[in-house]
């Protein structure tokens, strides 16, 4: 249980220092730019929940 503890804490460390590293050195996008890749992310977890599905349905087999 200790080696979970420890584990999520670095995971922890690790995405705080990211986010704010990004936050620091971040540039802004543009909208043309943040619709293309909001079209791609909806594509992305479309795609993610029909494969759940799918295994879903293979594995109560």
């Amino acid at each position: 249980m200790a080696t979970l503890f420890s584990i999520l804490a670095c995971l922890f460390v690790a995405l705080f220092v990211l986010v704010k590293l990004t936050e620091k050195h971040a540039k802004p996008m543009a909208p043309e730019q943040q619709q293309k890749l909001s079209k791609i992310i909806v594509a992305l977890v479309a795609i993610s929940l029909v494969a759940g599905l799918v295994q879903f349905m293979l594995a109560g087999s």
